[in-house]
């Protein structure tokens, strides 16, 4: 099965993801959490939605900005870096802008940086009058050297940008940053970072005023909805209302205490939202302190 031409009447919803690489799996499960599910084409480029009338096409993470740009999809999770990397381009070849970020997503974080040599002293961008820099993100990259009046060289490298030092065509690097393994592997060290990237949503400038416009509301309304609860989980448990305030203390990244009916020999049930992890240590505080029948329970979506 094969995507409707580009010029067809727009009544279906289509969404680029990467095809492969760090993005594509928790792109598809945090969609698949959204209740989407899919018919995938014998080429696997293309997945035909069957729960709802939203598509998926499996494409390079550095063409999905492209695809939104010309129309070919409506929404695309892509990496923020090629996001702004390629908006930066437009801009200076004198394009308007095509798309946007409408939500972060909470994973595939990573920083854009810059790198020198081990045995460089940073004293700050100052310091990059007149060196060369290679990169892969030369938009961004150049951007960030005119806002500080800095006359430096960029480099475009579209790949294995670590070793250009070593290869003596740039004094030092930009480029994207994870554990910091290949740089120290390099005998690199970050030192400045031009970019907080993670996994974003995109979409067009402009609102859609046909279909698509009720599609895409309802997906943002269920994505908000996964994302707000992502690393939350209900906690439940018995206590004595003189223990009540003694417990709240302990529920620093919890929600307000609620509670619910008492029981028969007095005590309250009370329940809360935590977030992030509840710990064994948190558990055993929360028992010593009065708290039994102790329940965490995961959190899927919610619409509140």
């Amino acid at each position: 099965m094969s995507p409707p031409s580009n010029n067809a009447a727009r009544e279906r919803l289509r969404i680029a993801i990467q095809k492969s690489g760090r993005l594509a799996e928790p792109a598809r499960a945090l969609l698949a959490a959204c209740g989407l599910s899919w018919r995938e084409s014998r080429d696997r480029l293309f997945c035909y939605g069957e729960s709802l009338p939203i598509d998926l096409l499996l494409v390079r993470d550095d063409d999905i900005p492209g695809l939104i740009a010309d129309g070919v999809c409506d929404l695309g999770v892509v990496g923020r870096n090629e996001l702004d990397e390629q908006a930066g381009e437009r801009a200076r070849n004198g394009l308007p802008p095509a798309y946007r970020e409408l939500r972060p997503l909470g994973f595939g974080a990573c920083r854009l940086m810059l790198a020198i040599p081990e045995e460089w002293e940073w004293r700050g961008p100052e310091q990059l009058q007149g060196l060369r820099i290679a990169t892969s993100y030369p938009a961004i990259l150049s951007s960030w050297l005119d806002v500080r009046g800095i006359e430096a060289g960029v480099v475009e490298l579209s790949g294995s940008v670590e070793i250009a030092p070593k290869l003596g065509t740039a004094d030092l690097i930009c480029d994207l940053v994870s554990s910091g393994a290949t740089l120290a592997a390099n005998h690199l060290k970050p030192v400045e970072t031009l970019l907080e990237s993670e996994a974003v949503l995109a979409g067009p400038v402009r609102d859609y005023d046909d279909a698509r416009a009720e599609l895409m509301a309802m997906l943002l309304r269920r994505m908000d909805g996964v994302l707000k609860v992502k690393d939350n989980q209900l906690l439940m448990f018995r206590a004595p209302a003189e223990s009540v305030d003694a417990l709240a203390k302990l529920l620093r990244d919890a929600e307000p205490l609620t509670r619910l009916p008492i029981n028969d020999d007095g005590s309250l049930n009370l329940q809360t939202m935590h977030h992030g992890a509840v710990s064994w240590q948190l558990l055993e505080e929360l028992e010593r302190a009065g708290a039994r029948n102790l329940m965490v329970l995961s959190v899927e979506r919610s619409l509140a």
